[in-house]
């Protein structure tokens, strides 16, 4: 059976049995990277063109990756290196991209919506990679595939987002996807950085860290966005830590098996200190080695392959 998107946009629009769909999916190429030889001839003969609008590290090497161990020719574009800076619009940008013949585009851009708006004016599948602060739904699908990984199920699981909430896209697709999953989700962090009526969208807010520690099973830690702020929403960087920062003490309140992840980039000794974000309960690294199965999944569903066989009754 084929997956029925012809586009990744978003998580808010999926339904749970698509999300697990994608997961499982996912879960037949995490051993290829584990090959002598990580290739599967899959998207022989397909292009794919990544147009990074934003700096990227491990989304855009984790796509390039993905998409050279499904065997797909690849070509990536810094907006830096693009007709974008002699002031070509975004859709005759894509436009003339899709003109080659490529047969799928990957794109990461500031402006919200920009992903959905190409989709309806390209005839290939868009990848969306991160789209201002509005989703980013290949990084929450490896999130919920780690979760499940590391704690066998995410049904009735308790999980805490803590940080710059106003700002992330990441926020934003993991608490669709994991509330679609039947987890629990708080959102936790400083008045000024929590959307007002967030809790609409199926969520509990607590601005105590402390309190909120004892009764998660996964604890995910965000960066604050300096690149998004417009204002002062905090003191000091100094006073953020302190109330908002993991660190050893505010740790030892934790489950003993609780699960820290973190999207990255990491400000290291500012929202997560160093010996939590290597310590026992990270799964930071697995987070990246995921990314890698789960873009692989995404890729492959779009290019027309065949969802695995017990999600396709």
């Amino acid at each position: 059976m084929k997956f029925e998107r012809s586009d990744l946009l978003g998580l808010e629009d999926l339904t749970r049995e698509e999300i697990e769909s994608i997961l499982t999916t996912a879960g037949s190429f995490v051993e290829i990277s584990e090959r002598p030889i990580k290739k599967v001839p899959v998207m022989r003969g397909l292009t794919v063109v990544n147009l990074f609008f934003e700096p990227s590290t491990r989304t855009r090497t984790s796509f390039e990756l993905a998409e050279k161990r499904l065997s797909a020719d690849t070509v990536s574009i810094a907006a830096s290196t693009s007709s974008a800076v002699k002031g070509e619009t975004l859709k005759d940008t894509a436009k003339n991209i899709e003109a080659m013949g490529i047969d799928m585009l990957v794109v990461r851009h500031s402006a919200s919506g920009a992903p959905h708006f190409l989709a309806k004016a390209l005839d290939c599948p868009v990848i969306n990679a991160g789209d201002g602060a509005h989703e980013h739904p290949t990084q929450a699908l490896l999130d919920l595939f780690t979760a499940r990984q590391k704690v066998g199920r995410l049904d009735g699981l308790r999980v805490g987002i803590v940080g710059d909430i106003l700002h992330s896209r990441v926020a934003r697709s993991n608490i669709w996807g994991f509330t679609r999953l039947g987890a629990k989700v708080v959102v936790c962090g400083p008045p000024t950085l929590i959307p007002p009526g967030i809790e609409s969208i199926g969520v509990t807010v607590s601005y105590d860290l402390n309190e909120v520690i004892p009764t998660l099973d996964i604890l995910m830690v965000l960066r604050i966005q300096t690149e998004r702020l417009t204002q002062c929403f905090f003191p000091s960087l100094r006073e953020y830590s302190e109330f908002f920062g993991v660190d050893r003490k505010k740790m030892s309140r934790a489950k003993k098996d609780v699960i820290v992840m973190h999207p990255g980039p990491l400000n290291r000794g500012v929202e997560i200190t160093p010996e939590i974000a290597d310590g026992p309960n990270s799964v930071i690294l697995d987070q990246v080695k995921y990314g890698l199965a789960v873009r692989m999944a995404v890729l492959y569903l779009l290019s027309g392959g065949e969802l695995t066989s017990e999600d396709s009754h």
